[in-house]
């Protein structure tokens, strides 16, 4: 399944979410500036607040595979699709840079947040939450999301998502509530080649709109 653009990919998610969430307190929480676009229709049609999750992944050297991610809170948290003995011996690798890399992302996390942050326990307690991304490869973004959401209680959690890949769809049905995804791929190719229009702001506009969001919100 291909999509015109985020934009259209996230109405019809909203469609499928409208009918049972229409009178649920709920919040979208995206994993991605992409997931900001997908987020939007959602939050739109259930006339609810949408905020962001910072995540940064750290990649394994050399293999283009995430090793984990970093949370706004400054925790990490491995993929989960790792063993034990793999996380010990790429560990073992690699401990210094890691410890860099967790550093340098925990630093660009706290440079985009600037004052007070855009997303706090109190939004998302007794909610529904929807955790929304553009796209999930392997979803240790999902993992990340999961671990920050631990301490908070919430009536739901909810994934919502155009397109996965089949590793991050069995991550789901382990951690999530309920999904809905609107296309499995076995062979993935990446998030932008199932868009047919690739437009996305940059980081820092996409963080700008959501603290207003907020504040509006508030």
């Amino acid at each position: 399944m291909y999509f015109e653009n985020r934009e259209q990919a996230g109405q019809v998610l909203a469609a499928e979410l409208l009918a049972k969430y229409r009178y649920d307190d709920c919040v979208v929480v995206a994993l991605s500036d992409g997931g900001v676009i997908v987020g939007e229709q959602i939050a739109r049609s259930l006339h609810c607040l949408i905020t962001m999750l910072l995540v940064e992944e750290i990649e394994v050297p050399g293999e283009s595979v995430s090793y984990g991610g970093v949370s706004q809170s400054g925790n990490f948290t491995y993929n989960g699709m790792f063993s034990a003995g793999e996380v010990e011996e790429y560990n073992s690798e690699y401990h210094n840079y890691f410890e860099q890399q967790k550093q340098y992302a925990f630093e660009k996390i706290n440079r985009l947040l600037g004052d007070g942050g855009i997303i706090n326990n109190d939004m998302l307690r007794d909610h529904v939450v929807i955790l929304v991304a553009d796209g999930f490869d392997t979803g240790s973004s999902l993992d990340v999301a999961v671990e920050f959401l631990k301490p908070i209680r919430i009536k739901r959690l909810v994934v919502a998502t155009p397109i996965s890949t089949v590793q991050a769809v069995d991550k789901m049905h382990i951690l999530a509530d309920e999904i809905h995804i609107l296309d499995v791929k076995e062979n993935f190719m990446g998030i932008d080649h199932y868009y047919n229009q690739n437009t996305i702001p940059s980081h820092e506009e996409t963080i700008a709109k959501i603290n207003q969001i907020v504040l509006n919100w508030h």
